[in-house]
């Protein structure tokens, strides 16, 4: 009789283990799909590199190469994630011809301006690009045979993947749908800003964000069909001047930032619309037009800025401040 019990109980244990072992395998492969849809590293590229590396920027639109092409430049099948994540650091602190590895894109677009980023971003931003798939635009993969005229190219199309980019933010979170909103919009004002100053300079910037800003924003809007507007507490324009909630908003993006924590978007559900806040927030190209007087900001920059914006409040600005916030509206 207590064989049998004994011959029960290590039956019970053995299925329990199978079933424990299917269980944490099953948990293993749910895991690591919340994992890569949860990188912090996905919002970080999206938020602070598309402004000038887009995938949905055309070929002869861009100002910048897309991040699918940085990722096939710096990465080949001996290339570890630790190379790869020291080669960004490296690139992003001192950006500069002579290490460049993409030399076309320099050729063409310049050498970046220098960016101020925390490592930690950084290596996020490198981590996910290591291991994920990366949006590409939709003429890369012409371009990229093109140029290395050779398919695919040390065949990593599988092993450090690339998909089509993808504009459907319908299927997201109102968090994550309002966000890419803001990052879309994001994208084409500042692509069409960094171009002005790489072509015409800092002041003809100004005269654009007088004249084009406003209609860019506008035509985003409709194309989403949505409500963008851009609100600050030291407004440059006296419309884009915070009411009393978005100032309450503005304060606590401002205590994230300084903290050195990553935002996310704040959701506010209405009775049919939902609208999502997310900071703008200011970088090195920001300060030639938002920076403290002689250290980023030149005199002739301010008396340009006076002559567009006599009430002008948005400058005295550092690197990595809260400027203002987005503000999206759109149907539940």
């Amino acid at each position: 009789m207590k064989n049998n019990i004994v011959l029960i109980v290590l039956a019970l244990i053995v299925v329990s283990c199978n079933s424990n072992s299917k269980d944490n395998t099953a948990y293993s492969k749910v895991n690591q799909v919340t994992v890569t849809k949860e990188h912090p590293g996905k919002k970080l590229m999206e938020t602070n590199c598309y402004v000038c590396h887009s995938p949905t920027a055309t070929q002869a639109d861009r100002i910048g190469p897309p991040m699918i092409a940085i990722k096939k430049h710096y990465i080949n099948s001996e290339t570890s994630k630790e190379d790869f994540i020291a080669s960004m650091q490296a690139w992003i602190k001192n950006p500069n011809a002579v290490d460049a590895k993409m030399y076309g894109a320099v050729k063409r677009f310049g050498v970046m301006p220098k960016q101020a980023f925390a490592e930690k971003t950084i290596e996020q931003i490198a981590d996910y690009m290591y291991d994920n798939h990366i949006e590409q635009p939709e003429w890369f993969q012409e371009h990229f045979n093109e140029e290395r005229g050779k398919g695919m190219g040390n065949g990593q199309g599988k092993k450090h993947g690339m998909q089509q980019a993808q504009t459907n933010f319908e299927d997201l979170s109102y968090g994550e749908r309002g966000l890419k909103y803001a990052l879309a919009t994001k994208a084409v004002l500042g692509k069409n800003l960094m171009g002005t100053i790489q072509k015409k300079g800092v002041l003809e910037a100004l005269t654009f964000c007088n004249e084009r800003a406003y209609p860019l924003t506008d035509s985003m809007s409709v194309v989403h069909n949505v409500i963008i507007k851009r609100v600050s507490d030291k407004p440059r324009n006296p419309k884009n001047n915070a009411n009393s909630e978005e100032l309450d908003y503005i304060n606590t993006f401002k205590k994230v930032i300084a903290n050195n924590e990553e935002a996310s978007p704040i959701v506010k559900e209405l009775d049919n619309k939902v609208r999502v806040y997310y900071p703008i927030t200011t970088n090195t190209m920001c300060l030639q037009c938002h920076g403290k007087l002689n250290e980023t900001l030149e005199n002739t920059t301010l008396t340009r800025i006076k002559s567009l914006y006599p009430l002008d409040k948005a400058i005295g600005y550092n690197s990595n401040e809260v400027r203002g916030i987005w503000s999206i509206t759109f149907d539940k």
